[in-house]
């Protein structure tokens, strides 16, 4: 899959990535509250080692002022103004993650919050944790109490609370051949600190995907992903080959040779070839590899499985993961949920006196769910009697990168050796859903306790239509419910769940997140329902102003009627698709300019989650048409599987049908628009201009596909290029070396082939380093308009990967884009 994002431009502007992202969740904090009046956690003992952190920018002297060479002064006032806007979102941070935990009194929860704030100066993401005390009085009233600071967690990979919570668990992960770092925090210091040399194994993985850190239940033992020790490389010094050399053995008269080469997973896992399972004991300090797996699989997303009773041995402890097959082709695995995967069960290895009875020939791994081609993210319910998974079988089976998602079950045998067992469905995958239902799970992450307190009801995240909603899923009867409010366009977005008790962030394009406390209401005569209440939070005066910019903003999600209905498509297919319309409250005689935003993927969705990108160009006096077109997630099955083989048309379109709605309605003045989209966003952006060069007075794209047949041999997905172009012969047509008639079909479905039409004139932003859509694909198209004399600017990043999400990429990008449009598209 392509990532869905946009883009920026130049100048001596600091720069970052914000993807038009779905799931920003900024939270700002307070000079002084009361300090919570509960006992100290691990996660306030980290003082040691960390820094208090008041979230205000760095003072410094201020240089000369210098003119920028070949800079017009009007251009340059403009840079100046953008900016000093943008900072003001910016400095806004996002929480990643929260935990809960009962008091030790049983009235109310203790709730840590990890939080991250861009830091352009050091060009990195600050890592925060405060903590807060919630609890509701008999009349239902709630009651916060936050810690006065947060802290800054420094150089910190990953922090992993323990079941209790009376342990945190830090990684360190290593810079070039330091050992990765274990800490263990209790209550007042640091207990335990273990470093794992790299013979041991190499950095852990906290990707949020192939990641899995999981504490064992008597919290004595942790397992985890971490990359394989690099294989033997050889060695050579002044006489030729060196022999019997450790992988890690230094001597300054020779030097390591490269090896045979490996493949790695790809975009964002650049040098990460082979995640493995490792267990470590926290108390003796004891890291074991686990046996039995071997190099055919990668694996990822490790639980402890229930202990179960062995036949006269005593209790075994298993693992389950997933696996990926990893003995052929890596293709890219970041955004690309059609990867074959499977569960698999393995013995925990044994430590200390037990090792003898661990005989490495009593180890095998099981394939836990053999009759489908993708399972992932395992549950165990807590009375361990099944086992919970996600599958993306529709996208395994059609090729389509990302797609609707089935939810499934396994009984567990709780008295022997696991086995294969009947998959069960739970919630299959919806094909067309009834307007205003439910319209299939579209998630990809699951909380490591998502269970009410029944034991049978899961809570989880999903998009429905361009809304991130929670729903509840009854596992053994297969009940789904909605139950953030279904009267709201604003999106919701999981934290945490605490028995009937859940903590999530609210947000729209135009509200700034709001954290909210969720508390199941039971009446005997009617369905539960749930009670959302606004939990009080810290605010500075930057989300101050935000919001004040923000105030003057409405938005709406259009329904987009399909044009040309056709009766070869499928029912899900000649539905309305969507798009959010976001405009000024106040009303004009003429239109404002508008700027048409375009996810990638193409099969993602742009929610009507806040977002630091869009509230900036929004601010700038523009109204946004975010075009949510056919092959967007949320919307059923058959809607999804419309679009593969008509990507550039089918898609292209629907935005243009868009933007037709959006003028017939009287919100867009033809003469004042303008357009952006990042990945298979700039392939739709890169058509547009091409195939109606009349309707864009400006156009701005972030590492875009224009060209197939030249991404086909370069890409990390290379079979991305055969599903979106040839649909559901893709997969059958795939070959690593397309013949001269398949090459010249790929231009033909590419933007360049419409290139001698372009006349629009377009900012090029570009990660050096994508290995996603290579930095070649967006030269060789600026390069070929600007000899044909089209306007055209190109900002090349060299650290940066697909996404351009490093905060001074990412924000000289959207200053530049602000910049770019503001130039060709006056008010």
């Amino acid at each position: 899959m392509l990532l869905h994002y946009i883009t920026n431009t130049p100048i001596s502007v600091p720069h970052s990535y914000s993807v038009f992202s779905s799931h920003q969740s900024p939270f700002h904090f307070p000079k002084t509250l009361p300090q919570p009046s509960h006992h100290p956690s691990p996660l306030r003992q980290l003082h040691k080692r960390l820094h208090i952190c008041s979230g205000m920018d760095a003072i410094g002297v201020s240089p000369k002022k210098e003119v920028a060479v070949g800079v017009d002064a009007s251009i340059e006032e403009e840079y100046a103004s953008l900016s000093k806007l943008y900072k003001e979102f910016t400095n806004m941070s996002t929480i990643d993650k929260a935990w809960t935990y009962k008091s030790p009194n049983g009235k109310g929860s203790h709730a840590t919050f990890s939080i991250g704030q861009p830091n352009l100066f050091a060009n990195k993401k600050k890592k925060l944790m405060l903590s807060s005390f919630i609890s509701e009085d008999s009349k239902g009233t709630l009651h916060v109490q936050w810690s006065p600071f947060p802290i800054e967690i420094t150089g910190a990979s990953v922090m992993v609370p323990s079941p209790s919570g009376k342990k945190l668990l830090v990684i360190r992960n290593p810079e070039n051949d330091s050992p990765s770092q274990f800490e263990i925090w209790g209550p007042l210091q640091l207990e335990k600190e273990i470093r794992v040399p790299q013979s041991v194994h190499g950095s852990v993985y906290v990707d949020g995907w192939f990641e899995g850190i999981s504490w064992s239940s008597d919290e004595s033992l942790i397992a985890y992903v971490a990359e394989e020790p690099t294989l033997h490389k050889p060695t050579f010094n002044d006489t030729g080959y060196k022999k019997d050399v450790g992988p890690t053995d230094k001597d300054c008269n020779s030097w390591k040779g490269q090896g045979d080469w490996e493949e790695d997973w790809g975009e964002t896992y650049a040098g990460k070839k082979q995640p493995a399972l490792f267990v470590i004991n926290i108390d003796s300090g004891d890291v074991r590899a686990v046996d039995g797996i071997g190099r055919s699989l990668s694996v990822g997303q490790v639980v402890w499985a229930p202990t179960t009773k062995g036949s006269g041995s005593g209790s075994h402890q298993y693992l389950v993961f997933v696996g990926w097959p990893s003995d052929t082709r890596k293709l890219g695995m970041i955004y690309c949920f059609n990867r074959p995967c499977a569960l698999y069960a393995i013995k925990a290895p044994l430590f200390g006196s037990k090792i003898k009875e661990n005989s490495i020939n009593d180890i095998s791994v099981i394939n836990l769910s053999q009759n489908t081609s993708s399972a992932f993210l395992p549950r165990f319910t807590p009375d361990g009697k099944f086992l919970v998974f996600l599958s993306a079988k529709s996208a395994v089976d059609t090729g389509a990168h990302n797609a609707t998602n089935s939810l499934h079950k396994i009984e567990w045998n709780s008295e022997g050796e696991p086995s294969p067992a009947k998959i069960l469905d739970v919630v299959p995958v919806v094909m067309c859903p009834e307007d205003g239902c439910f319209p299939g799970i579209y998630s990809h992450n699951a909380l490591s306790k998502p269970w009410l307190s029944d034991g049978s009801t899961m809570i989880i995240s999903s998009i429905w239509g361009s809304k991130e909603v929670i729903i509840s899923v009854n596992v053994l009867s297969g009940k789904v419910s909605r139950i953030t409010p279904s009267d709201s366009n604003q999106s919701w977005s999981l934290l945490a769940v605490d028995d009937n008790k859940i903590l999530a962030v609210c947000s729209s394009l135009i509200d700034i997140p709001q954290i909210k406390y969720g508390s199941l209401a039971k009446d005997e005569s009617k369905a539960a329902t749930w009670h959302w209440q606004d939990v009080s939070s810290p605010t500075s005066e930057s989300q101050e102003k935000v919001k004040s910019l923000l105030s003057s903003l409405q938005f709406d999600i259009l329904k987009i009627p399909v044009k040309n209905v056709q009766e070869n498509l499928t029912k899900g297919a000649n539905k309305p698709f969507e798009a959010i319309f976001v405009s000024s409250k106040s009303k004009h005689e003429a239109c404002d300019p508008m700027i048409v935003i375009l996810h990638g993927g193409p099969h993602t969705t742009f929610l009507s989650s806040f977002s630091k990108s869009s509230g900036f160009l929004a601010s700038l006096g523009y109204t946004l048409l975010i075009v949510n077109y056919r092959g967007s997630l949320g919307f059923g099955e058959e809607a999804l599987q419309s679009l593969p083989g008509k990507a550039g048309l089918q898609d292209v379109n629907d935005v243009l049908t868009a933007i037709d709605h959006a003028i017939d309605m009287g919100l867009a003045d033809p003469s004042k628009i303008t357009v952006v989209g990042g990945s298979h966003g700039g392939f739709l952006t890169s058509h547009l201009i091409g195939q109606a060069p009349d309707r864009f007075v400006a156009a701005a794209v972030r590492n875009p596909v224009c060209n197939l047949a030249l991404m086909v041999g370069t890409t990390d997905i290379p079979e991305w290029c055969f599903v979106e172009s040839f649909g559901s012969k893709g997969l059958s047509t795939y070959t690593e070396a397309p013949s001269p008639q398949l090459l010249k079909l790929f231009h033909d479905k590419s933007p360049i082939s419409h290139l001698p039409k372009v006349k629009t004139p377009t900012l090029f932003l570009l990660g050096a380093k994508d290995l996603r859509v290579p930095v070649s694909n967006g030269l060789q198209f600026a390069r070929a308009l600007k000899e044909k004399g089209v306007e055209v600017k190109v900002i090349v990043f060299p650290e940066d990967i697909h996404a351009i999400s490093r905060p001074q990429s990412d924000f000289e990008s959207f200053v530049n884009i602000g910049v770019w449009f503001k130039k060709y598209c006056k008010k």
